[in-house]
């Protein structure tokens, strides 16, 4: 028979395949000036942050549901605020290309993802420059190269938009390992969101005020608050099933299900959206791009067990580390093997999950042992 928990599991990963795709598809309807016309991407970002953020209040401090981590104002001042100010940054740029382009040839542009990390952690000092690793990022991008040649509206501005979200997202998760694994510190979905979301707010504030608030001003935007309400609930509801399948599932599970929803989602949005058309060539660049993933995935996973392998030769130690891995924590962090603790996730499982979620890395992200979660309400 077939057990309770994997049925949970494979229920938990349902929902997290399900509300991750959903909110993407939810985000583009909304943005879109076809459909829902809201063409404010900040603030919808804005109310996911002041959403997420008063309700992760409420989980943290009054139905302590996560016992909140150890802050200082200085780790404040030197941790979440600089990470707070890119993971805003990524949001913004990453929703406004849903202005220009379509889901489906953002998917494909989120493949960059890895290249971009790489990049950045290389710049920072946190991953060496390989040759090995360098070539995978190169079929990576010719892949998106072709897939981008194969774009039939192709827009100029929606792709730079996303684009620069990605590299914005790239330097958060490289920071998130610089500064929080100095500092010890272990985050997860709701903690992250609970210390990050009111400081995004802040920092999107600015922009929004320039930019848009004239607008709809001007415009005179009627809100439609349930939908509102149920856009940032869907999204908030994604950081909840990531903290659920986080708990039950590994790295390879989460990564399996992430491409599983790339596909679908790509699949998805040509249905709804039937403006978006996919071509020949932008399957084929995709389907080269993620192989070029996959495989700088497989080199990162040896890397990872190579500098496991002491461990593993030490019988208490690795008795101790496997009792470990496979006891539920209530704050849900775990030790990564490459020996950074980053968004409560091991480097391999954080960046396997959702782009949807704040300090939680996309499942794009999954291929660099660098690390550490949507943004949640991008993409």
């Amino acid at each position: 028979m077939i057990s309770r928990q994997l049925v949970l599991t494979y229920l938990y990963l349902l929902i997290y395949v399900c509300l991750s795709s959903g909110v993407i598809l939810f985000n583009k309807w909304v943005l879109s000036p076809k459909y829902f016309k809201f063409p404010f991407p900040i603030t919808l970002t804005m109310i996911h942050m002041s959403f997420s953020g008063i309700v992760t209040f409420f989980l943290v401090r009054v139905f302590k549901v996560v016992a909140p981590v150890k802050m200082t104002f200085h780790i404040y001042a030197t941790c979440v605020i600089p990470i707070s100010a890119f993971f805003a940054s990524s949001l913004w740029f990453g929703n406004t290309a849903y202005l220009y382009i379509s889901v489906a040839f953002i998917q494909m542009l989120k493949a960059l993802m890895p290249v971009a990390t790489f990049i950045m952690a290389v710049f920072c000092g946190t991953d060496k420059l390989r040759w090995d690793l360098f070539l995978n990022m190169v079929l990576v991008s010719v892949g998106v190269v072709v897939s981008s040649y194969g774009e039939i509206h192709f827009n100029v501005i929606g792709t730079l938009y996303q684009v620069t979200g990605i590299f914005a997202e790239a330097l958060r998760l490289v920071l998130t390992q610089v500064l929080l694994q100095k500092k010890g510190l272990t985050l997860n979905p709701i903690t992250s969101l609970y210390y990050i979301a009111p400081c995004s707010f802040i920092f999107l504030f600015i922009p929004w005020y320039l930019l848009e608030k004239p607008e709809m001003d001007s415009s005179q935007i009627q809100f439609n608050y349930s939908i509102f309400f149920l856009n940032a609930l869907s999204a908030f509801a994604l950081n909840i099933s990531i903290f659920l399948v986080i708990g039950r599932t590994g790295a390879v599970t989460i990564r399996v299900a992430g491409v599983l929803k790339d596909w679908i989602l790509i699949a998805l949005s040509t249905i709804i959206f039937p403006e978006s058309v996919i071509t020949s060539l932008n399957i084929i660049g995709y389907a080269v791009a993620l192989s070029g993933v996959v495989l700088y995935n497989y080199l990162k996973m040896k890397d990872v067990k190579a500098n496991q392998l002491p461990a593993d030769n030490n019988p208490d130690r690795s008795t101790k580390d496997k009792k470990a891995s496979n006891t539920y924590r209530p704050d849900n962090s775990m030790d990564n093997n490459d020996g950074t603790v980053i968004g409560g996730l091991t480097s391999e499982a954080a960046a396997a999950v959702d782009e949807e979620a704040p300090l939680i890395p996309s499942a794009r992200l999954s291929y660099v042992t660098r690390t550490q979660t949507g943004s949640f309400s991008n993409r």
